[in-house]
């Protein structure tokens, strides 16, 4: 049996902290060519998630220590779909070819994460148009207030 205790999430908080990008992951999964990919992945409020998707799986994913906000895109980056992981919702599900971006609200937070494998890097296409260029400073300031009908100007 594979197991997180509260002990291995509060130590991965303590990694993404000490890390460049602020996150830090447990792979429950044993490969990155398994067919399903499953994660635990901490992280710092001030990580940049660019938004994003992932043309070939949905994801899943769901708080296991504070909280996050999940925001998901039209292809013309309005947000479509806000949710606040942990707070006031505890799973989300991604749809396949689903713009997404999430922002880590609290400092040793912890996501988890399950999706179709094989792991495959997130291509540049798959990189929003929209948001390449911007600093994480700005693009996480306006996803915390990011609101449903919002675009980012």
């Amino acid at each position: 049996m594979k197991k997180l205790t509260s002990a291995d999430l509060a130590s991965l908080g303590q990694q993404a902290s000490l890390s460049p990008r602020l996150r830090a992951n447990s792979n429950l999964h044993q490969e990155l060519s398994d067919p399903i990919q499953r994660l635990a992945i901490a992280m710092e409020p001030d990580t940049l998630i660019l938004p994003h998707r992932h043309p070939h799986t949905w994801e899943v994913l769901t708080a296991l220590r504070g909280r996050f906000t999940v925001l998901v895109f039209d292809d013309a980056g309005k947000v479509i779909e806000r949710a606040v992981l942990g707070e006031d919702v505890s799973v989300v599900e991604i749809p396949a070819d689903g713009w997404h971006a999430v922002l880590s609200r609290d400092e040793g937070a912890v996501i988890f994460e399950v999706k179709h494998g094989p792991y495959a890097p997130i291509g540049e296409a798959d990189v929003a148009a929209w948001s390449k260029g911007r600093s994480a400073a700005e693009l996480n300031a306006w996803y915390a207030v990011a609101k449903v009908g919002d675009r980012l100007v």
